[in-house]
């Protein structure tokens, strides 16, 4: 269950609770481990996240019986973040419209793909996209 906690996500959106109607292509992650990707897809399937907003600063915690991981960040400003399987990453999230935050991740260290996510509020879902180079998985929950 995907539980949803949003002060103002730029026009102002409820708290609520929300859950996974759409999972598309977050088995098919090209550059990370097959079997990370078969733990996280487990983990994944009834995570917990808060998002909580003030301005242009923005907390998001994301709670899986497997991990839990927390973020920080000001829209703008590059922050230190990890990608999904742990590499150490500098990330900067923009808004792209209104209503979307789109964050690029750019790797510390050695290669790999690369990486990003989006979350864009329309209506009463949340649209969570992931994307490694041409691969990308999105992630529909709706308000219960």
């Amino acid at each position: 269950m995907f539980y949803y906690h949003l002060l103002d996500f730029r026009r102002g959106a409820d708290a609520g609770v929300m859950d996974v109607t759409s999972d598309d292509g977050s088995d098919n992650t090209s550059g990370v481990n097959a079997m990370l990707r078969k733990v996280a897809g487990a983990a994944a399937a009834k995570p917990h996240v808060e998002i909580r907003q003030d301005g242009e600063q923005f907390y998001i915690k994301t709670s899986t019986s497997v991990r839990t991981t927390e973020i920080n960040f000001h829209i703008g400003k590059e922050f230190d973040e990890e990608t999904v399987d742990g590499r150490k990453c500098k990330s900067l999230a923009t808004w792209e419209t209104e209503n979307k935050i789109y964050c690029k991740q750019t790797l510390v260290d050695g290669d790999g793909p690369k990486t990003y996510w989006s979350r864009e509020l329309q209506g009463d879902e949340l649209i969570l996209t992931f994307g490694a180079d041409d691969v990308v998985c999105t992630r529909i929950y709706v308000r219960e």
